[in-house]
């Protein structure tokens, strides 16, 4: 991907994500937004609407979904995960059940992070939500679903989860997602197997 594109997907997903509001923008509740009004805004002058289809099209992580609007009369993106902004998480993403959700799912992070997480459990922090991939990456190779520098992947019994009352759903792109209990957090309890990534290894 060429520099203006991976700024202008850098862009995307800021204001997709996380600054649509202060931007003037209007998600509807599936996260989606007008392509014009983001194409008439000042930081948006020199971009066009190829350029926007464009970097939808090409992104490895298939971040952004592109759709027209039958109702509105226009073309929407939205940005498929990672949302610090309020969406509705059933019009956004698809609820999974036992039925169809992984067995364990999988989250990357880094050694100076893990002692905390050993202790209290991963957080979604400022996002919605906490992002697994559905395999476990093998050695030597990251799955896209996660940061290609993560350290450390951490594996949570999802079926166990579900049975507590915890929601996992899939995006568009196929990252699995948990808001965690009413703290956003989903405790030590739920882990199944912790590895580091090189040399690849079990932990625990």
């Amino acid at each position: 991907m060429e520099r203006k594109d991976i700024r202008l997907s850098k862009l995307l997903s800021w204001l997709l994500r996380h600054g649509a509001e202060s931007e003037g923008l209007r998600l509807d509740k599936a996260g989606f937004v007008d392509v014009q009004a983001i194409l008439n805004l000042k930081a948006c002058k020199s971009i066009t609407l190829e350029d926007i289809k464009r970097v939808v099209e090409q992104n490895d992580k298939k971040r952004f979904t592109l759709h027209y609007s039958e109702i509105g009369n226009c073309l929407q993106i939205r940005a498929n995960q990672g949302h610090s902004l309020k969406v509705d998480d059933e019009s956004l993403l698809t609820l999974l059940s036992e039925e169809t959700a992984p067995c364990i799912v999988y989250h990357g992070t880094y050694f100076s992070k893990l002692k905390h997480i050993r202790e209290q459990g991963l957080k979604r922090m400022s996002r919605n939500h906490i992002h697994f991939a559905s395999k476990l990456p093998t050695e030597g190779t990251v799955d896209n679903k996660m940061r290609h520098n993560v350290q450390v992947v951490i594996g949570v019994d999802t079926h166990k989860a579900m049975k507590d009352g915890y929601k996992f759903y899939e995006s568009d792109n196929e990252v699995i997602l948990c808001p965690g209990d009413d703290s956003g957090i989903i405790p030590p309890c739920y882990f199944n197997g912790i590895w580091k990534m090189s040399p690849f290894q079990k932990l625990e």
